[in-house]
């Protein structure tokens, strides 16, 4: 037998290292040194990316100072393959919201400069190909703040620099790039993202996102036309007409201006993840795959994390989903290509009891999916 375990955290309780090692034990209680284990733990490219692709490089995060979304002193982790040529970013690490939790939010100073801090490092060290994880975080600039940090930048009319953090988008009129770091172009930009938002409008990222991190509906307002006013700006410079898409409002609309001027592309989290830790190799020869999370439900089969393993897995491999809480049909579940999915709730139980016992029960679900397996009813 060969088991792959590629889990998604669940939330609260468990991280996808963690969730993975509870799967395993459940499955060694049933086939002992039987069973080929492969550990795959994995994240949709938000909180919880760089551990689980750290992990599968074999090296430990780094840590650097750098600055947080208002521009205060901080530190923050990032990965660097051991051949040094691939390098995972969270951008959350410094600009996410709970490192600006102890204050009044500031959604229209709040930039992602502390993330350019952390790629201009990158591209110091003579890495080749960046993967920035993107969510959780205080900002809506459009990706300014990272790009101000790589050298680019913003004027207004006054040829001067516009005004730091989101307040600042709707007055650029100008790029000037010709400071970039020299890297800047050559190294391949992958921005992993678990939202479809387009940038602008009543789906945007300020009118979606905006009032999580402070914005009262005028800030909502100036926001989005900032962003819209940034956008035409770059599709002036650049002759590119796919900045405002799906996707494109993660983060603040952090990808903006990176793909715009460096060329980054932008792709499903959980679809970079399972490439950067190679996945689909570790799936060959794979007679069952487990995975979970925390709710299995219909988002779970728009670009999250199981839908990257079923993408991944062998034809005709039977795929079981432990959650702790199942939201699709069993026929939802068989059209997705999923075989079987399990709660880890063993009767009724509250929430805050499901989050407490988690790594108990779901090593005790892995067991009873063993067994099954085991008996040949999912052979």
């Amino acid at each position: 037998m060969k088991i792959v375990i590629a889990p998604d955290s669940f939330k609260g309780s468990l991280s996808a290292a963690q969730a993975a090692e509870a799967m395993a034990a459940g499955v060694r209680d049933v086939w002992g040194p039987l069973a080929e284990i492969v550990l795959k733990p994995m994240a949709d490219g938000g909180e919880g990316t760089l551990d689980a692709i750290a992990s599968a490089w074999g090296v430990a995060p780094e840590i650097m100072t750098t600055v947080d979304a208002i521009g205060r002193p901080t530190t923050a982790r990032f990965g660097i393959s051991r051949d040094g040529l691939q390098a995972v970013i969270e951008a959350a690490e410094a600009n996410g919201l709970p490192g600006v939790s102890d204050v009044p939010l500031q959604p229209l100073r709040a930039d992602t400069f502390g993330v350019g801090l952390i790629a201009r490092e990158l591209l110091d060290r003579g890495v080749s190909d960046i993967l920035l994880c993107v969510g959780g975080s205080a900002t809506t600039d459009g990706g300014t703040g990272v790009l101000k940090a790589l050298g680019a930048r913003f004027l207004n009319s006054d040829d001067e620099e516009v005004a730091v953090g989101g307040v600042g988008l709707k007055d650029i009129v100008s790029i000037d790039t010709t400071s970039l770091h020299a890297q800047a172009r050559n190294v391949s930009w992958n921005i992993a993202v678990d939202v479809d938002n387009p940038l602008c409008g009543e789906r945007g990222a300020a009118a979606t996102f905006g009032p999580q991190k402070g914005a009262t509906s005028a800030d909502v307002a100036l926001l989005d036309a900032g962003l819209a006013n940034l956008a035409r700006v770059l599709q002036g410079a650049t002759g590119r007409e796919d900045l405002t898409g799906t996707g494109t409002g993660a983060a603040g609309g952090i990808s903006l201006g990176m793909r715009a001027l460096l060329g980054a592309r932008l792709e499903p989290g959980s679809a970079l993840v399972a490439q950067a830790i190679g996945l689909a190799t570790a799936m060959d020869g794979a007679t069952l795959v487990l995975t979970g999370e925390g709710s299995f439900d219909s988002q779970s089969l728009a670009g999250k994390v199981v839908s990257a393993v079923v993408a991944d897995s062998p034809a005709g491999c039977p795929i079981v989903v432990i959650a702790g809480r199942i939201g699709l049909t069993p026929n939802e579940t068989r059209v997705a290509g999923i075989t079987a999915a399990f709660s880890i709730a063993n009767g009724a139980s509250d929430l805050a009891t499901l989050m407490t016992d988690a790594e108990v029960r779901v090593r005790e679900t892995a067991a009873h999916v063993s067994a099954l397996m085991n008996s040949g009813r999912l052979d």
